[in-house]
């Protein structure tokens, strides 16, 4: 039976105009994945209407097909210009970036791209054999292992903080604390708005991901004034095929980690950036070396973030289609789309109309394999983008970023959110704090919280002793007692071998550092420890007159916070007393221009790029954000980027109508409010009645 329909959805799919369909579904949503900030979840907003004449086969077919290659598609910026495509491809920034610097952006995209393959058909497959099986499965998972399943992926930050797990913690405790911000959903309290309407809903995911991951990278590569690539590769194909040879000498990575994708992608409201980054600590934990050298421009990385990211897709279609509960915001459209066409999400999907399942198990599958392979073909074209000066990259994608950030709820608090976490993000990169955890902590505070309260009103304390929590909870608790035992025997080995040195043969001089210590470096790497102390405590001190409800995870996850400070602040001053350098010289690299710079001619060039930044938020505010855009982009270009008058003109005036027809035009995007446009409203309707 199941193997019947099956065989007829084939044959539905393969139907000459209908295939047709899917590619251009493919196509649509490679295009909108290059572009960050936009994601699927617009796609599928947006293509929506146009499946309103189309049969329902075709329908889905053209929605799946569209939705499937755009985690592929946001590989592209994330690996090449260090820009998230969209939240979920945020992990990929870490280790993907890294090598197109290196020069290595082929095999970085060759490797990805094998991945997204693999990752995609699996989650297709499993999504194929799983329906009728996983349903009394997950009929079973409650709202107490949903809990423990968080908890569990935020404890995971240890294997993505750059080897420091207790900044890791404070990091975590930060975004679950911005995620407290807003409108508390069972009381109504009111959470740190500060009389903000914009601030009820919380806190926008992707004006926070483009602050924290794009603008800074975007900072340094202007005031380094040099392409992302340092190095040009010799065969751009060549390199392809390397990553296509390190993607399958690390299989068993990206079994695992399509696995792992799989599995979360069918837990609703979990989200695409949690998965992405649970499946990058659990690599990171996994491999050999991972939590030494991912984030260093390691392909391993790269590989487990595309599995997962594309294996994601088919579980989530698993809920979506058995139980009729979206498993995110876009399968939520999706959901819309069924009920558009007459299609009742639930068991008739898997008995009775098995026939449209498996249409759109094969839709997701040949939609991968189409996006994939498109990629491949093009991927020589694209690598050179790396090689693009930054005198035309940055403002190009900075003001692609500030539109993107823009889309999140179009409010002109997006940008401003955008901007602060600009900073805090530059910061964290600087002085070495990562800044993944801060990004899992926001996406799994609000589920946490969610998840808390509904299994402590219904099952009170007993739902920690449920068989499937304690073994959930088990992993982070016995993670951490072995993190602690090799600390510990890691501080006693450098005792020993220092012992045995000094009887054995006399002490060598020690080595002059490479590089000095700025007087930035004094101030700022103890000072962000003493600013996250401050956080947590202001945090507490002001959410005492909450209802209890509200109050309970921020203050529980403030105290945590600075538990975790406190005992660094701790580790810190005993290791002072015991004549270790607590703040070291950085190590000065010529490959690296940033690097190799004076401290005083770098933090100036910083200046000037946060500058520049700025000025489009002040443009904004005085004439709108195209207009601002457009000067933009030719002013930088121009005086900063040196580039030719004629050549700057012409990028700029391409760049800006494309953008304008795609977000005035086709979004049909309600732009902010302007000085000007307020004194002269006739200059609103002016420049679209010219074009």
């Amino acid at each position: 039976m199941l193997l019947e329909q099956a065989m007829a959805a084939f044959g539905v799919i393969f139907d000459p105009m209908r295939f047709l369909i899917i590619m251009l579904g493919c196509i649509l949503g490679l295009f909108i994945g290059v572009i960050p900030g936009i994601g699927g979840l617009a796609g599928m907003a947006l293509l929506l209407p146009f499946t309103y004449t189309m049969d329902p086969y075709t329908a889905l077919a053209f929605l799946i097909g569209m939705w499937a290659v755009t985690p592929t598609a946001d590989t592209i910026p994330s690996i090449l210009i260090g820009v998230p495509g969209a939240a979920g491809s945020a992990a990929t920034v870490m280790d993907g970036y890294p090598m197109a610097r290196r020069g290595e952006a082929g095999r970085a995209l060759g490797a990805s791209y094998t991945s997204s393959l693999i990752g995609g058909i699996f989650g297709a497959v499993l999504l194929g054999i799983a329906i009728p099986i996983l349903r009394p499965f997950m009929m079973a998972f409650g709202t107490p292992e949903l809990l423990a399943l968080c908890i569990l992926g935020l404890t995971l930050v240890a294997a993505v903080s750059q080897g420091n797990m207790m900044k890791g913690l404070v990091a975590a405790c930060f975004g679950v604390v911005i995620a407290s911000v807003g409108d508390e959903a069972q009381t109504g309290e009111l959470r740190w708005t500060f009389d903000s309407i914009y601030l009820w809903e919380g806190v926008p995911l992707e004006a926070l991901v483009l602050g924290l991951f794009a603008v800074p990278e975007l900072i340094e590569l202007g005031a380094a004034r040099q392409s992302v690539a340092l190095h040009r590769s010799e065969s751009i194909v060549r390199d392809q095929f390397r990553g296509v040879r390190d993607a399958i000498q690390n299989i068993r990575l990206v079994f695992q980690s399509s696995w792992l994708g799989a599995i979360l992608g069918s837990v609703p409201g979990l989200g695409g950036p949690a998965i992405d980054w649970i499946a990058y600590g659990s690599a990171a934990k996994s491999v050999k070396g991972g939590t030494e050298s991912f984030g260093t421009g390691d392909v391993r990385g790269v590989i487990a973030c595309e599995a997962a990211n594309n294996s994601r897709e088919g579980g989530a279609l698993i809920p979506t289609l058995a139980f009729g509960i979206p498993a995110s915001a876009t399968m939520a459209i999706l959901l819309g789309a069924f009920m558009m066409h007459g299609i009742q999400p639930g068991p008739k999907l898997l008995t009775e109309q098995l026939d449209i399942t498996y249409t759109i198990v094969w839709s997701l599958m040949i939609a991968n394999i189409i996006g994939v392979l498109i990629c491949f073909a093009f991927v020589s074209q694209l690598a050179k983008l790396a090689l693009v000066p930054a005198g035309i990259l940055v403002p190009t994608v900075l003001a692609i970023v500030f539109i993107g950030a823009y889309s999140a709820t179009r409010d002109i608090g997006d940008i401003i959110v955008l901007l602060i976490f600009s900073v805090i993000g530059w910061a964290m990169k600087r002085f070495g704090w990562a800044r993944a955890p801060v990004l899992l902590g926001l996406v799994l505070g609000g589920l946490v919280e969610q998840y808390l309260f509904i299994s402590t009103s219904r099952y009170g304390s007993e739902w920690l002793t449920r068989p499937g929590v304690l073994f959930i909870l088990a992993i982070p608790v016995l993670y951490f007692a072995y993190s602690a035992v090799r600390f510990f025997l890691k501080r006693r080995e450098p005792a020993l071998a220092a012992v045995g040195a000094a009887v054995s043969e006399p002490a060598a001089p020690k080595e002059a550092p490479v590089g000095q210590v700025s007087t930035i470096d004094r101030i700022m790497l103890p000072g962000m420890w003493v600013l996250a102390a401050i956080l947590f405590a202001t945090a507490l001190a002001t959410s005492t007159e909450w209802a209890l409800a509200a109050r309970l995870m921020p203050q529980t996850v403030s105290a945590v916070g600075l538990i975790v400070v406190i005992c660094s602040g701790i580790g810190i001053y005993m290791r002072k007393r015991a004549g270790e350098t607590i703040v070291k010289p950085r190590k000065v690299s010529e490959a690296d221009p940033l690097e190799a710079m004076p401290d005083r001619q770098l933090y100036a060039r910083m200046g000037i790029m946060f500058a520049w930044v700025l000025s489009v938020f002040v443009g904004t505010l005085l004439i709108g954000l195209l207009p601002t855009l457009f000067v933009f982009m030719l002013g930088y270009m121009r005086f900063e980027g040196r580039q030719p008058w004629i050549r700057t003109l012409v990028i700029t005036l391409v760049i800006w109508v494309a953008m304008f027809i795609l977000f005035d035009k086709l979004l049909v995007m309600p732009w902010p409010q302007s000085y000007l446009g307020d004194t002269f409203p006739q200059l609103r309707t002016m420049v679209s009645d010219i074009i």
